[in-house]
């Protein structure tokens, strides 16, 4: 018993305090950190996920510069109420190429994370012209001038240079062509094949059904594939991990 009043002696000691505090953190700080360093991978290969095509990927910078993540999650729990709600859980896969990650950590609108392919384009353009005319009670601002403002290719090669920089496995080919692809998934009536080998399940249309690729065409392309890469009737968890 006279052993563990000894803790009174720290107690009464800032300095002897702040010192053995450090050292507990040091301790736990290695035993979480240390073994990432002998781990080949933290995240758990899926297949299907793939790197965002040019298109969507001026679409999520849209997204991000607009702000969206401050309304909208991007991360499904495990839980009950959330998976019946809004789909399979999120697997750490689907955003390995999100640089930075839009996981939220705020719902004032509903979570994102499998909306692709849940409305049409047309409810999306609607939707963001005028997002009460769709649904009443939201407070979502209006987004009626991204079908005004053009969304330019002109520098989206040194865009996908850039993720590439940070670990994104796009290669040469993907960035040669990627003012092609840009117009090509904007466009049903151009060659496709090329973008669709390259970038497999991208949703290809004139999003705003007018004329010239705008920003709202890139923001709905990049809207359209969330949550569409992983086919979760397929998938199977990697219990190990």
């Amino acid at each position: 018993m006279a052993f563990l009043d000894k803790h009174a002696i720290l107690e009464k000691s800032p300095t002897l305090l702040l010192t053995f505090s450090l050292i507990v953190v040091s301790i736990g700080g290695i035993v979480e950190i240390a073994p990432l360093f002998w781990l080949e991978n933290t995240i758990e290969e899926v297949e299907g996920v793939r790197p965002y095509s040019p298109l969507e990927l001026t679409g999520r910078d849209i997204y991000v510069r607009e702000g969206c993540y401050n309304c909208h999650s991007q991360m499904i729990r495990p839980m009950r109420d959330e998976v019946e709600r809004y789909g399979h859980y999120s697997l750490a896969a689907e955003s390995m190429y999100d640089h930075p990650f839009q996981w939220g950590s705020k719902r004032t609108g509903p979570d994102l994370a499998r909306v692709g392919n849940r409305y049409s384009n047309a409810w999306h353009v609607d939707h963001l012209r005028d997002p009460q005319a769709v649904v009443p009670e939201s407070v979502m601002p209006k987004y009626a001038f991204l079908e005004t403002t053009p969304a330019k290719a002109e520098y989206v090669d040194d865009l996908m240079s850039t993720h590439r920089f940070v670990g994104v496995p796009y290669d040469d080919e993907d960035i040669a062509q990627a003012k092609l692809d840009f117009r090509a998934q904007a466009d049903p009536d151009s060659d496709t094949s090329g973008l669709l080998e390259r970038y497999p399940g991208a949703a290809v249309a004139n999003f705003d059904d007018q004329p010239g690729i705008s920003e709202m065409d890139a923001l709905i392309a990049y809207l359209q594939v969330l949550g569409t890469m992983v086919d979760f009737s397929t998938f199977t968890p990697d219990a190990s991990r």
